[in-house]
């Protein structure tokens, strides 16, 4: 397989971390492949499965779905970290301009989404956003709060025993608790911060990005025009952090993410990123700064591993949710989520079933009344998964 397509592949799948892999196996890039990931920060977060002891099994939860060994699923995080990727404070001005508060706020992760890989080239691969307020089972006995704080009261917990083991229990907790929700077994970790978001944005000269509606946020501090526009720096953090002033809150600003990452990886591949000498050079240096990998992730035979998959073959996609103001004992207001129609949704798009005959006329009862098939006006009123081909327009 050639570097062009190598790059085709891996800027299309997992963006920015496994870029790194691509430096591998291009022209000139081993050496920088080689000291990236020398620089490169990295946690042993991943707990092997026993037979006697999987991941996802707590209490009365079934036995989690699994898919043979060479298939790879990735739980990608963003850290609401007021730390850089080693655990140093950022300055000040840094703070100032993400809208960040003080550097020791808390460790909750804004963004979590779940990347599958297939080993069959036939199959899809997906990519399923878990709103940060979905109201679960917290792993580690915690009880049931926010999934946004599996990590940080694992790591609260652990705080005595120093900060480095503290932290990699939270990102522990955080992978058995994503485990349990959603059946998957997640083979390896990547973490990035505020800020080092913001750097890649800059590497790659700026995200193209369309807004349906003109949008001005205090929180966030966004402030964008409607219509098609190019984001980086500080700016593309706004546009992936706000959720007031959004119709549905944080169900919205999944969405967003979900079109900023279809957006970066057009604009990898389509500039011409990850040929661009000084691309990369800025790519490396914002990677070694923001992004925390599993210890072990052989990130070269990944990229080997994706064979031909192509960006019209990654889905974006939510996992089902209710009420998005479920009012819960001690967390405020949360996203309703039922763990069996969550585990239902991710086996469907493990093993699709097969597509129901075309209907070219409504169905229709004796008296000639039209039938209303519920499920189907239910699944035309969501709004459609994001498609890694592409840069949709969204709120």
């Amino acid at each position: 397989m050639n570097a062009k397509k190598i790059a085709r592949i891996t800027t299309k799948s997992l963006i920015a971390v496994v870029s790194l892999a691509v430096l591998a196996v291009t022209a000139g890039g081993w050496w920088t492949y080689r000291t990236a990931t020398t620089n490169l920060a990295t946690d042993d977060v991943i707990v092997p499965e026993t037979p006697d002891a999987p991941q996802a099994s707590t209490g009365d939860s079934p036995t989690p779905v699994r898919k043979p060994p060479q298939d790879t699923t990735i739980l990608l995080v963003g850290l609401d970290s007021r730390t850089d990727a080693q655990g140093n404070p950022l300055p000040r001005n840094v703070l100032d301009a993400l809208q960040a508060g003080n550097s020791t706020g808390e460790q909750n992760t804004d963004t979590m989404m779940v990347i599958h890989v297939p080993a069959d080239p036939t199959k899809k691969a997906f990519a399923i956003s878990l709103p940060r307020d979905s109201y679960v089972d917290i792993a580690g006995g915690f009880g049931k709060h926010k999934l946004n704080s599996a990590y940080a009261r694992a790591k609260n917990a652990a705080a005595g025993q120093g900060e480095k083991e503290s932290t990699t229990a939270g990102r522990r907790n955080l992978i058995a608790t994503i485990n349990q929700l959603t059946g998957l077994h997640i083979d390896h970790y990547a973490e990035i911060n505020l800020f080092g978001f913001s750097e890649i944005t800059n590497a790659v000269g700026g995200v193209p990005v369309c807004l349906n509606n003109p949008v001005k946020d205090s929180y966030s501090g966004a402030n964008f025009p409607a219509g098609p526009q190019t984001l980086q720096g500080i700016d593309a953090l706004k546009f992936v952090r706000q959720r007031h002033g959004l119709t549905n809150g944080d169900l919205d600003r999944v969405r967003r993410q979900q079109a900023f990452l279809a957006g970066l990886a057009n604009r990898m591949f389509s500039a011409g990123t990850l040929t661009d000498p000084s691309r990369i050079s800025d790519l490396v240096s914002a990677l070694t700064k923001a992004v925390v990998l599993d210890k072990g992730w052989d990130l070269m035979s990944f990229a080997q591993q994706l064979g031909d998959l192509t960006g019209d073959k990654i889905q974006f996609t939510t996992i089902p949710t209710g009420r998005i103001n479920l009012a819960t004992p001690s967390d405020g207001s949360a996203v309703e989520v039922n763990p069996n129609q969550v585990r239902a949704f991710v086996q469907n798009l493990l093993d699709p079933p097969a597509a129901p005959p075309v209907q070219r006329q409504p169905d229709a009862d004796a008296a000639g009344k039209i039938i209303v098939n519920q499920e189907r006006v239910q699944r035309i009123a969501n709004v459609e998964p994001i498609n890694a081909g592409a840069i949709p327009c969204v709120d």
